[in-house]
């Protein structure tokens, strides 16, 4: 279980990273570009994922892989400023609960069977998303619309696309380090893209934030696939571990460290969250 700790703590360090960026003058968007040079060269160098899968891959999965590529370094934005607005404690309990998204899409589009217990655990990672995105103060009904809950929907619709579209990938047979790389490497290439259109300078903080951002992010990877293959007959133990850490450390962080202030109903949409997280992983 050390590995699932490691990967939870690398996780919500990601958010700690993205919260402090502004705060020690480092450019959030250089710096998720380079967080992709960090995380390309950490795949090609721990991973070493062969190259022939990706030059056998179809038309068909090589959109996907675009569409990833085009993705991560959106959404990553979007989980930036959800961190920055929102907060850490709702960001990292909305990218948690986006593992909804693929079990609802797989209980209605594709025909999966749905147990009781996955079922209730949908439900009630629905209202625990209402809960923790609500606002009751109504003097900045304008500024709540925009930060209160727009950006953590963002990060749970966004990460949730993410996931099916890689269960797509892995559908189709590509070992998953050959995917990582090429992804990755799209994302590096969108990333510097966008830096490049917004007109962003290059500044070295920046870049060793960002490289210091991929370290993080491919550690949180990297300790994640070990703990499967630490545990082959528990995937569930891992799943529900990996998640109900990050939401419970993301809190004790978010709350202890930079003093974020929850509300009742918040609070209670964290305690389903978690119910919901549980229910999801052993039903």
């Amino acid at each position: 279980m050390t590995q699932v700790l490691l990967a939870a703590l690398c996780s919500v360090l990601v958010s700690v990273l993205l919260k402090l960026a502004r705060r020690r003058g480092i450019d959030v968007g250089q710096a998720i570009a380079w967080n992709y040079v960090a995380t390309l060269a950490l795949t090609l160098v721990v991973l070493r994922p062969p190259l022939a899968p990706l030059q056998a891959a179809g038309a068909a999965t090589w959109v996907t892989l675009g569409a990833l590529g085009l993705l991560l370094p959106t959404i990553f934005l979007a989980l930036a400023a959800s961190v920055r607005h929102a907060g850490i404690v709702r960001s990292d309990a909305a990218q948690r609960l986006s593992l909804l998204i693929p079990l609802l899409a797989a209980f209605t589009l594709f025909g999966q069977p749905a147990s009781d217990m996955q079922l209730l655990g949908c439900a009630l990672g629905l209202l625990a998303l209402a809960a923790m995105v609500w606002r009751g103060d109504r003097t900045a009904a304008v500024d709540a619309a925009a930060t209160g809950w727009g950006w953590p929907l963002a990060v749970f619709a966004g990460f949730g696309l993410i996931d099916v579209l890689f269960k797509r990938v892995a559908a189709t047979g590509l070992p998953l380090g050959s995917a990582l790389l090429a992804v990755f490497a799209l994302a590096l290439a969108v990333g510097f893209a966008m830096q490049r259109a917004r007109g962003a300078r290059f500044t070295l903080r920046s870049a060793l934030g960002g490289l210091l951002l991929g370290a993080c992010n491919f550690a949180n990877i990297l300790f994640y696939l070990h703990a499967h293959r630490a545990l082959p007959d528990n995937p569930a133990l891992v799943f529900a571990s990996m998640n109900l850490g990050v939401v419970v450390l993301g809190t004790l962080v978010g709350v202890a460290v930079f003093k974020e202030r929850l509300g009742r109903i918040n609070a209670l949409g964290l305690l389903l969250a978690l119910a919901a997280i549980a229910l999801l992983a052993w039903g």
